[in-house]
């Protein structure tokens, strides 16, 4: 997938453990799991705007792009 989540860079930089982020977001550790791990389909601008607030930092540290093989092979950027 060509969007990579790189949250748990993001929490490891300012030394926030994931149940203390997911506690002051109010939403699930294990939804906080499943969004850090990438196998999420989307994330409410709610959400990530809360994940930013909390961590002081911005969408662009969290989320990055990187095309892939597969864009390439379908010529999605031709």
């Amino acid at each position: 997938m060509p969007v990579i989540v790189n949250l748990d860079v993001m929490l490891a930089r300012r030394k926030v453990r994931s149940k203390e982020l997911a506690e002051a977001i109010g939403i699930t550790e294990s939804n906080l799991s499943l969004l850090k791990s990438g196998k999420v389909k989307g994330v409410r601008f709610a959400t990530l705007a809360a994940i930013c607030r909390y961590l002081d930092c911005e969408p662009g540290d969290i989320l990055a792009y990187e095309v892939s093989d597969d864009d390439l092979k379908h010529g999605s950027y031709e």
